[in-house]
């Protein structure tokens, strides 16, 4: 059971890692055209997109780590609560 609990918190933790790249990517304005960079962009408008646009603001930083920053967080702590729940 212990190896499903780390899989599971590996798994929301990539997911989350995936995002939080995305993150730094676009705010230091990687070149959209890169392979990996269209990669991370591409994976992170997929997981991020039930949140993207939740709250709307002007600047664009924030609004990047709005779009982004609450699913990464909402993933981790999803992992890590079923992965807790499943031990018990």
């Amino acid at each position: 059971m212990r190896s499903a609990n780390s899989a599971i918190r590996a798994l929301a933790h990539v997911v989350a890692g995936v995002l939080v790249v995305w993150i730094f990517l676009d705010l230091l304005d990687a070149n959209r055209a890169n392979t990996v960079v269209d990669w991370f962009h591409t994976a992170a408008d997929w997981l991020a997109g039930w949140s993207r646009g939740l709250f709307n603001v002007s600047d664009h930083t924030v609004q990047v780590l709005l779009d982004y920053g609450i699913p990464a967080v909402v993933y981790t702590a999803i992992g890590n609560l079923i992965a807790r729940r499943t031990a018990a």
